[in-house]
C-alpha cells in the first residue's frame, strides 16, 4: 500500500504527498529536494507520526505507525525518533546546556546519565564553550548546533530534520551537514532531512525529489515496495 496525505482546501482537494514510497536503512543520510509547497514537510511529519496518511501506511520497524497510541507514539518521538526543526524550538530562559539536557530529565535518565550525554553532544556540535548561553546569545548557526544536540542527546535512531540551513549562510549551513554527514558514519544514526540548498547534497547517501507531492529518485537506487517505511536492514 502507497501512503498519501491530502487536505481539504476552500473545497479544493489538495494532494501534499501523493503514493510515496521510501525505506530508510539504519546508518543512511538521505535528503529531500523541492521547492517550497512540494511536501516535504507533510512527508516528515508523517514519518514522525506528528501526521497521518489518508490512504495508506507508514511502519517504524516492522509496526504501523497507526496502531500506536498518543503514548507510545510520544515514546516513539521521545527515544527512537529525534525532530530538528527549522525555526530551532529552543527554550530561551534556559541555556544552551539546560535545552539539551531538558529532554533526558523528562525521560528519567539519571543525573550522571545526563551529564554525560550532554557533554559529550555539545562535545560533537562544537558548543562546548557555549553550553552556559543562551539562545538569544547565539548566533542562528550556533542555535541550530544547539537543536541538533539535543535531538542527537536522546541517541534515536533516525533524526528528521525539517530545512535544519534554511536560516543559515553557505558556510554554517555546510557545517551542519557535515554534522549529519559525521553523526551517520559514526554513530549509525539514520538522517532524513529537507534542503533547499543544492550544494549541500553530496555529503548524503541518497537523494529524492519532491514534486506536487511525488517523490522522484534524485541520486542512488531506492528500494521500492508497497509500503512507506522505515526499516533496518536484517
Amino acid at each position: 500500500m502507497e501512503a498519501s496525505r491530502e487536505y481539504e482546501l476552500a473545497g479544493e482537494t489538495i494532494h501534499a504527498v501523493r503514493s510515496v514510497n521510501l525505506e530508510v536503512h539504519a546508518g543512511e543520510f538521505i535528503t529531500l529536494v523541492g521547492r517550497s509547497g512540494s511536501g516535504k514537510t507533510t512527508l516528515l511529519n508523517m514519518l514522525a507520526g506528528l501526521d497521518n496518511p489518508t490512504s495508506g501506511q507508514i511502519l517504524f520497524e516492522g509496526i504501523r505507525l497507526a496502531e500506536f497510541t498518543e503514548k507510545q507514539l510520544m515514546q516513539l518521538r521521545r527515544y527512537k525518533i529525534g525532530v530538528v526543526f527549522q525555526s530551532f524550538s529552543l527554550l530561551p530562559l534556559l541555556s544552551a546546556y539546560e535545552n539539551v539536557e531538558l529532554p533526558m530529565r523528562i525521560a528519567g535518565l539519571s543525573a550522571s546519565e545526563r551529564l554525560s550525554r550532554t557533554e559529550q553532544v555539545l562535545e560533537t556540535v562544537g558548543m562546548s564553550r557555549r553550553a552556559k548561553h543562551r539562545p538569544y546569545e547565539l548566533s542562528g548557526g550556533e542555535q541550530q548546533r544547539i537543536s541538533i544536540a539535543r535531538a542527537a542527546a536522546m541517541r534515536p535512531d533516525v533524526i528528521l530534520a525539517d530545512e535544519p540551513t534554511g536560516e543559515l549562510d553557505s558556510s554554517n549551513a555546510a557545517a551542519i551537514f557535515g554534522l549529519f554527514r559525521q553523526m551517520v558514519t559514526d554513530d549509525g544514526m539514520s538522517i532524513v532531512a529537507t534542503t533547499h540548498d543544492r550544494t549541500l547534497l553530496d555529503m548524503a547517501d541518497r537523494i529524492h525529489r519532491l514534486h506536487n507531492g511525488e517523490l522522484e529518485v534524485a541520486k542512488v537506487g531506492v528500494h521500492v515496495n508497497n509500503h512507506t517505511r522505515f526499516k533496518r536492514p536484517e
